[in-house]
């Protein structure tokens, strides 16, 4: 029965794996007294006045679908915008199904049988999967240990097949936030060959130590994939957006037409919810969420080896005396919920905790981390 399946199904699959994330996520429905360190969403409800756009969206009769590219005054607002932070004159924007949405957009675009795709390493989970269910080749370099963008690595990495870089900032799993004379010079790299960049930046807003730079000001040839969902804690909602610069018009034309044929639009009530969201101050939010980075750190720096993140809500920790994946069967079997780094690395040295939870269940979790060390 199961070889006979193994036909039924397209070769691809044999490329990818269940995502570690959602397994740790599924095991913790299972075990509803354990202390869950793995979420990677916020733990702050939809502002009450964002859920009220939403319901009137609805009852308003926006059910529909809305144009391929999203709904225009959405639309024209995320402009405005991504002029500010690129210093574009005329930016394009798509808003999509999530960052994740149009991560698979860019990627369908642009790869193709044999490409090679730039990634740093450690990585957010879906670059490695999306890029070999499409027939790239993924071509990780190593950050470790200070995680860092490894601008020589990359250099060095760079063939006649490159096609894309890929760089996350605030990083996922690292919470590592590029510089902007880091990003100025990857700008320069990828400029000696035209290659695009894929900047990921949905976690831009949760940056505590000072702005979040954006390789867009230095670099045209850039797609940057931006969301709604972890700034106003609605990840369900599905928001995301795409800001290219004209020079990769024919790019934008080819996301806008397999979004098309895929997801076809976001849903249309949460765009219209969304005009108001972009003028909702989240900085309470983000104050919060650099204290739970200060507690966590605090405690695990106790007895672990880790590099303080300066953004999104992820401390990328070191395991001591074992591998990560170990580690994370002992702290599972303690009551405490964390995902191994191998899931986000080609190494498995790590595990990854996140603060985005109670300050009381991060003290009590860190502490039963500590006490396994």
């Amino acid at each position: 029965m199961i070889r006979a399946m193994e036909r039924i199904l397209a070769d691809r699959m044999r490329l990818i794996d269940a995502s570690g994330i959602r397994k740790v996520f599924a095991l913790a429905q299972t075990m509803p007294d354990a202390i869950n360190l793995s979420i990677g969403q916020p733990d702050f409800d939809a502002p009450a006045d964002l859920k009220q756009q939403a319901i009137a969206a609805i009852q308003a009769g926006f059910n529909r679908y809305s144009q391929t590219k999203g709904e225009p005054e959405l639309v024209a607002r995320l402009v405005e915008l991504a002029k500010l932070q690129t210093g574009w004159e005329d930016p394009m924007v798509m808003v999509t199904c999530g960052v994740s949405g149009g991560i698979i957009l860019a990627l369908m675009a642009l790869v193709d049988q044999g490409d090679e795709v730039i990634i740093p390493d450690p990585y957010f989970v879906i670059y490695k999967h999306a890029v070999n269910l499409l027939g790239g080749r993924c071509v990780f370099v190593s950050s470790y240990p200070d995680f860092r963008l490894p601008l020589a690595a990359i250099k060095d990495a760079i063939t006649d097949r490159t096609k894309l870089i890929i760089v996350n900032s605030p990083c996922n799993p690292t919470g590592m936030v590029y510089s902007a004379e880091e990003l100025r010079a990857l700008a320069q790299i990828a400029a000696q060959r035209g290659i695009t960049v894929l900047s990921d930046q949905i976690y831009d807003s949760f940056s505590y130590d000072g702005p979040c730079p954006c390789i867009g000001p230095y670099y045209q040839r850039t797609i940057i994939l931006k969301g709604l969902g972890k700034s106003y804690g609605i990840t369900g909602w599905r928001l995301g957006y795409a800001v290219v610069h004209p020079v990769l018009r024919p790019v934008f034309e080819a996301m806008a037409m397999v979004q098309q044929y895929t997801f076809v639009c976001a849903p249309t009530p949460f765009q219209r919810a969304a005009i108001a969201a972009l003028g909702l101050d989240i900085s309470c939010y983000i104050e919060a969420y650099k204290r739970k980075r200060d507690l966590i750190c605090s405690i695990l720096s106790e007895r672990f080896e880790l590099v303080r993140p300066s953004g999104a809500f992820y401390v990328f920790v070191k395991a001591p005396g074992s591998t990560g994946s170990e580690f994370v069967r002992k702290a599972i079997q303690h009551g405490v919920l964390v995902i191994p780094g191998g899931v986000f690395s080609e190494q498995d040295t790590h595990f990854r905790v996140s603060f985005a939870a109670e300050d009381r269940l991060i003290e009590r979790g860190a502490r039963i981390l500590t006490s396994l060390a």
